[in-house]
């Protein structure tokens, strides 16, 4: 079988402050960078992500696989037009020029938005459409924080979402998505689907498959295919939160051999998560009652007390910046301490120039596109230095090789801080480790992340606590300025229902400001 395989992945946050440029794209952002070809093997074999479940199916079934281009950007505001034509335009172009195929293998997120489309996947999926006909089986990856719409699920033949959350099962949701593709080529069949969207959205630290009710609703996925006869592929998308499009929320998505199976694993599915709605029920904590009350949990302690800054985390469109929580360690003078990653290149230059050991003023952190934070002017010595490569080995990046430039560790008092020059999600203790701070050896570990840190960091965390600090990612979705979601929608479990009076206000700047954003001000 001859089998194109390509990828473009970005998760959108159309509030975010900085947009997904082609940089953006070539550098990676804690996936592979931009590549074609033979570099997608090179790059993409053996590490947890999509294009390599999908390479290693290749392998084993012994396909003519033909890499024509993968790429993917750390999630920000909506993907440049110069950015998704040039990507997209390439993937086209390729599939065109490959002559003749059997299947299309592709690796995308869901939760796509460019400057000039609400829906990146369905454009995306239209046009490979298009290049191949519609006799030529499409099947997709994604991410189980798709916003998908019908459009887009009935342009493919079919797609998996993730199941877990930290997304540790990326390169197996690959695996499932090509032997999908294998089964469509082999037998000629195109599924039925069904498309169920459902009534309420989740802040994103809540969707964790590590706790309830996520664990329950993803475990039972593999028993509506195994039960509902004809299944192929049962997927839910919780959806991403942070966009302001009429598709933002979540669906279930079944293909299946009969319009009657996938109607009936759907509305399985759907059921199961309107049950669960008053579940999604987890305690978060103000900055500095974060850290007091870590510091009441590490005492006496086996391993460290894990915060995760949730509303400036960069797997969301957080800058990975800003001061809040740092503020609130060195004030409580807490002890055995360390925060990451604080992304601030000038900082980080200082600090090579001045020489470890050296004792210097910084003005740490802060983004000047989000003006509700400021830099935080601190004394501080230069602990260590390192110039920012490393090998994400933990069960999320699963062996992703990262460069983020020029870093140090900076010690104030009692709390050490990983700064860095790029951006990454810090979601593996590596990088932490990379400026010399051992993770294990703290009492408080504070981490720029919402979730995917719990793969790596939950077997030596004592505890773990929410922090609610002003980031750009509000954790309650209501506190989003929306102005386009569909009538009806929740905007949290139990919550406010998105409806033409709040539009009207967000519009006009009278409502809808982020909780987030005002607390400095």
């Amino acid at each position: 079988m001859r089998v194109a395989l390509a990828g473009f992945v970005h998760e959108t946050n159309t509030f975010a402050p900085a947009p997904a440029d082609m940089a953006a794209f070539e550098a990676g952002g804690g996936y592979i960078p931009l590549s074609r070809g033979d570099e997608i093997a090179a790059r993409g074999t053996g590490v947890n992500l999509g294009i390599s479940g999908a390479l290693a199916v290749a392998e084993a079934r012994g396909w003519d696989g033909v890499p024509i281009l993968w790429a993917g950007a750390i999630p920000s505001a909506p993907v440049t037009r110069d950015a998704f034509e040039t990507i997209a335009d390439e993937i086209v172009s390729g599939l065109r020029a490959a002559g003749p195929l059997d299947g299309v293998l592709l690796d995308l997120h869901g939760a796509m938005v460019a400057d000039h489309l609400d829906d990146g996947e369905a454009e995306i999926a239209e046009r490979v459409r298009a290049a191949v006909g519609q006799d030529v089986p499409v099947v997709a990856a994604l991410d189980l924080h798709g916003n998908i719409s019908e459009r887009f699920a009935r342009t493919v033949d079919g797609l998996f979402g993730f199941r877990t959350y930290p997304h540790v099962d990326m390169a197996e949701t690959g695996r499932r998505a090509a032997d999908l593709l294998a089964h469509l080529m082999a037998t000629g069949a195109r599924p039925a689907c069904t498309v169920r969207r459902m009534d309420y959205l989740v802040p994103i630290a809540a969707q964790s498959t590590d706790t309830q009710p996520g664990r329950d609703l993803y475990a039972g996925l593999a028993d509506v295919e195994r039960e509902v006869p004809g299944v192929r592929a049962a997927s839910l998308f919780m959806g991403f939160p942070a966009a302001d499009i009429p598709d933002c929320g979540p669906t279930a998505i079944v293909y299946a051999d009969t319009q009657e199976a996938a109607d009936a694993g759907a509305d399985r599915i759907a059921g199961a998560y309107a049950d669960a709605e008053s579940r999604f029920d987890i305690a978060t904590y103000e900055a500095a009652d974060a850290v007091a009350e870590a510091a009441r949990r590490a005492a006496g302690a086996s391993g460290p007390v894990v915060l995760a800054d949730t509303q400036d985390n960069p797997g969301a469109g957080g800058v990975s910046a800003t001061t809040g929580l740092l503020r609130a360690l060195v004030a409580a003078d807490a002890r055995n301490a360390a925060i990451g990653l604080i992304v601030d290149p000038a900082s980080a230059r200082q600090a090579h120039e001045a020489g470890q050991g050296a004792t210097a003023t910084f003005r740490l952190g802060a983004h000047p596109d989000f003006t509700a934070d400021r830099p935080f002017e601190v004394e501080a010595v230069v602990e260590a230095l390192s110039d920012g490569r490393l090998t994400a080995s933990g069960p999320f990046y699963g062996g992703t090789k990262l460069d983020l430039g020029p870093s140090a560790c900076l010690r104030i008092g009692g709390v050490s801080v990983a700064v860095s020059s790029r951006i990454a999600q810090t979601a593996d203790r590596e990088m932490f480790r990379f400026v010399g701070i051992v993770p294990e050896d703290a009492s408080i570990l504070a981490v720029k992340s919402s979730t995917h840190f719990r793969a790596d960091f939950t077997p030596i965390a004592s505890d773990i606590l929410i922090a609610i600090a002003p980031g750009p990612m509000p954790y309650d979705p209501a506190d989003l300025p929306f102005t386009r979601l569909r009538a009806g929608l929740r905007l949290s479990p139990n919550g406010p229902a998105f409806g033409d009076a709040r539009a009207d206000d967000a519009r006009s700047g009278r409502g809808g400001s982020s909780a987030a954003a005002s607390q400095y001000h």
